[in-house]
């Protein structure tokens, strides 16, 4: 069990972002994502948006820095991934 942390790869609002999964459960992500004071808002369906500046925070707080395809590959494995064609 594992909470996942990708490389900020994705631009938008002056900053660029990161994905933060947990390769287990839900309720194990939001728990990691309330210690670490990240918004609710924040999450999407499956994953929390970061920006890169928070990563270092959330790497110290154990979360484990991994590229994007590792991200996903793990996730998939995990039963938690949200196709795109499933989301609202």
């Amino acid at each position: 069990m594992a909470i996942l942390v990708d490389d900020p790869l994705w631009p938008n609002h002056g900053t660029t972002w990161a994905h933060l999964v947990s390769d287990a459960s839900l309720d194990e992500l939001h728990a990691f994502a309330r210690r670490a004071g990240l918004p609710a808002r924040g999450f999407d369906h499956d994953h929390y948006d970061v920006p890169a500046e928070r990563i270092d925070e959330l790497v110290a707080l154990g979360a484990e820095r991994v590229g994007p395809k590792e991200l996903v590959r793990r996730l998939i494995a995990s039963g938690l991934r949200v196709k795109e064609r499933d989301r609202p």
